[in-house]
């Protein structure tokens, strides 16, 4: 054994030279790994007793990736790209031997050896569209050299991990075997030796490519049908250019286009916005000021109250995650609709083939009904999810605390009812916890924890942590009317109102976010869910909307009566303009007294987007959210912002803060009757100082 540096060692065995990567906890490829494997591959080539090399690493997985600590810094010699032409240019063929993830340049650095083999359980792919890039180490000219053009353009531009059988059948790589990656490494490396196995070095492969890419409008044709929902994104196009350069370019020509246009990218907001979430969903997890010594409980049993809609979805995440759930309801017909409307979205997931029947069955057998909340006595964690009315809800626990065992965690699913209020009348509060989950929640990926006044710091964590297990992205939230994305969402749907009573219609106020990448605008959201909704909750707030309510008023509710801001076909959840919607906004319009007139779209944007940051910065100042960055997660993961955007808070930074204070001003002189248009104090003195939301987040994390 030879210790090249502190991450990277060699030894001979007979024949066969070994490199192992040693650098804890996914060998992510950083300077050192980098330096040492470019020794490594020097000394093994130097010596004439080594006939094959092959590379492996130690621990849980190959190379999983880049060091994303190094993006947006000034490049250190050697890069990936030149450890890659290293092991492309060495002497002896290597061979890569892949377990655990082999992610962006774990795979390229695979692309770059004669040859790849693998566990059954590895998984390899290309994920550097997540980030708002591409494979910048080459994976964009190697791979579709390997497997063709469309399969490799299908492959990045989902972004996601295939396993190692179907890695195989792409031709990713040579072999699947089981065993251990050093052993089966060996194996195959003896083959090539003793079989005289040819390597073909991907760079020889640029002819053979071209001459069958003479047409390409097969490529062109699913390139834009990949990207038909990705609306104002720069990563998927100039993935698919680099794509396009490996059958119109050399493999050297076509890395130095890709190397200034990935470099465009990383400097770009788009790029750091996917970095910044991606670093912000890592953070979340960690609370703050909770005792070392709390744990969370171990839930290996749940149970919900109710069989609606959102109970249904809740108990899909628990059986998704191969938890059994007890789905209990006051009525034999209610639980039969529940289970039924659970079965039928199964059923139309194995339809889409996004589950096999297998997965469907296995999942139906985890989920059981019952009539009698007795059934939740041994569960390790109720979940309510009734309509919003604070007496059903007391009534529901004070009974669910008398059933169940002594450390059973109880949560309420409460869109913004006060928690506080709800564990007033239980003997063991400290057990109780918000798990505010998002519709349709089976779907939705975010999980508000929200904290009453007597969550235990072990309630607290268990919550996060089954959020965890079921595939959310858990925030912590503080307790106030509708916590973080609901108390924000507000300001933005008072906003649409106004909007419509000076000039707007509803299509157009929803083009102002759509055209930013929204998938869906904020008045077809409420369509949705049902206009009764809003109506109900603003009447327990006191905060009349004239158009929204008059809307409600005449039996308008939205999608499930056919017609609510938009009309709607039978069977079709299309919008379409309604003209008997417009004609009442512009009744109640006169009927205010004001005069229409037309609004740019970047004013609607300002007005439908500035006020909820504005929120945001309040929930902040009041310890509401922890960080600026959890506020980002919950609008990305809860209300459909999208990611190349950043979050609220991330693209009020982008925006420059005294912009946003100086609108907000103004918003607040035209109506003097909403003091919540007031600049927040700590958004003001950020925009005063010069300083972004980022930078108070990150002085707070080192105080």
């Amino acid at each position: 054994m030879t210790q090249i540096n502190e991450k990277i060692s060699t030894r001979i065995e007979g024949d066969i030279g070994f490199i192992i990567s040693d650098n804890p906890p996914v060998n992510a490829l950083g300077i050192a790994v980098r330096q040492g494997l470019v020794g490594a591959l020097e000394e093994l080539d130097a010596d004439p007793a080594v006939k094959a090399i092959v590379l492996y690493c130690a621990g849980r997985t190959f190379f999983a990736g880049a060091d994303i600590t190094e993006f947006g810094k000034p490049r250190q010699s050697p890069t990936l790209q030149d450890v890659i032409a290293a092991l492309e240019n060495s002497t002896k063929p290597v061979v890569a031997a892949i377990h655990g993830t082999a992610l962006g340049g774990g795979l390229e650095t695979a692309l770059g050896c004669a040859f790849r083999v693998a566990i059954p359980s590895a998984k390899v792919g290309l994920p550097e569209i997540n980030l708002g890039l591409f494979a910048g180490g080459g994976g964009t000219q190697r791979l579709p050299r390997l497997i063709g053009p469309e399969k490799a353009l299908e492959h990045v531009l989902s972004g996601k991990p295939v396993g190692a059988k179907q890695a195989l059948e792409l031709g990713i790589v040579d072999a699947v075997e089981d065993g251990d990656p050093a052993v089966i490494g060996a194996a195959f490396a003896r083959r090539v030796i003793d079989e005289k196995i040819p390597a073909v070095p991907v760079r020889d492969r640029d002819e053979k490519l071209a001459e069958t890419r003479a047409d390409p409008s097969d490529f062109d044709a699913l390139a834009k049908k990949l990207t038909a929902r990705s609306k104002g994104q720069l990563a998927p196009q100039a993935n698919i250019d680099s794509i396009r350069r490996s059958f119109t370019m050399g493999l050297d020509e076509a890395m130095a286009v890709d190397a200034v246009a990935n470099r465009e990218l990383m400097a770009g907001s788009q790029s750091r916005a996917l970095r910044h979430l991606f670093f912000a969903e890592r953070e979340a997890a960690r609370i703050p000021g909770l005792p070392e010594t709390a744990k969370a409980r171990p839930v290996k049993k749940a149970a919900i109250i109710g069989a609606g809609t959102m109970g249904g979805g809740i108990a899909m995440c628990f059986a998704g995650a191969g938890i059994a759930v007890t789905v209990i309801d006051t009525t034999q017909d209610a639980l039969d609709r529940g289970l039924d409307r659970v079965r039928g979205n199964y059923a139309t997931s194995v339809k889409r083939g996004s589950i096999a029947q297998a997965q469907m069955d296995e999942r139906l057998a985890l989920i059981t009904g019952a009539t009698d909340r007795a059934a939740a006595a041994d569960a390790d964690i109720v979940i309510e999810a009734v309509f919003e009315d604070m007496d059903v809800k007391k009534e529901i626990f004070s009974d669910l605390e008398k059933r169940v065992k002594p450390g059973t965690i109880l949560a309420s699913n409460t869109s913004a009812l006060d928690v506080d209020e709800i564990a007033s009348v239980l003997e063991r509060p400290e057990d109780f916890v918000g798990m505010h989950f998002f519709s349709p929640a089976n779907v939705m990926k975010l999980l508000e924890v929200v904290v009453a006044k007597h969550s235990s710091p072990d309630a607290i964590l268990t919550a996060m942590a089954v959020g965890k297990a079921i595939g959310k992205v858990s925030v912590w939230s503080g307790n106030c009317d509708g916590f973080i994305g609901n108390r924000m969402v507000a300001k933005r749907s008072a906003q649409a109102e106004r909007l419509l009573q000076q000039g707007a219609f509803p299509q157009q106020v929803d083009a102002a976010l759509t055209n930013l990448g929204f998938p869906m605008g904020p008045l077809t959201t409420n369509d949705m869910s049902g206009l009764d909704i809003g109506y109900s909750i603003r009447k327990r707030r006191g905060t009349p909307f004239p158009i929204a309510d008059a809307i409600v008023e005449s039996g308008r509710l939205g999608q499930k009566t056919g017609a609510g801001y938009y009309r709607y076909e039978p069977g079709d959840r299309t919008p379409h303009p309604n003209p008997e919607t417009e004609a009442l906004i512009i009744a109640t319009s006169e009927k205010m007294g004001i005069a229409r007139r037309d609004i740019a779209e970047e004013e609607m944007v300002q007005r439908l987007l500035f006020p909820l940051i504005n929120e945001g910065a309040r929930i902040l100042e009041e310890g509401i959210a922890l960080r600026a960055s959890d506020v980002d997660l919950v609008w990305i993961n809860g209300y459909g912002w999208p990611r190349h955007l950043g979050g609220p808070m991330f693209h009020a930074d982008e925006t420059g803060l005294a912009k946003i204070v100086a609108k907000l001003r103004e918003m607040a002189a035209e109506t003097p009757d909403d003091p919540s248009l007031q600049p927040a104090a700590l958004l003001t003195e950020l925009a005063e100082k010069g300083q972004s939301f980022a930078e108070w987040q990150k002085s707070r994390a080192a105080a």
